[in-house]
């Protein structure tokens, strides 16, 4: 099943966290912190305008985007969980 946002909102799928520390500890699931990174899967038609256009996104399908932690809605849909979050959510893309 495909996810097609609606507007201004984005889907974003979250990239796995990492099993190790910064310096090299294996890290149980507990003490894993959810990342801040993902990728856009889709992307939702723009903000419409008070003229009646629609704005473009700065960002597109594929990108390697930095969000805030709070960013989005969590939702899972045949067993894979995503988050839709507006454009305003994202921090950075990735290079």
């Amino acid at each position: 099943m495909a996810l097609k946002p609606l507007n201004d909102k984005i889907v974003v799928k979250r990239l796995e966290a990492e099993d190790k520390s910064s310096g090299g500890i294996l890290l149980p699931d507990s003490a894993r912190e959810k990342p801040r990174q993902g990728k856009v899967l889709s992307v939702g038609e723009g903000t419409v305008l008070d003229n009646g256009k629609r704005a473009p996104f700065q960002i597109k399908e594929g990108d390697r985007v930095l969000f805030t932690s709070y960013a989005g809605s969590e939702v899972t849909v045949d067993g894979n969980e995503y988050l839709i979050m507006s454009e305003d959510d994202i921090l950075a893309i990735v290079g």
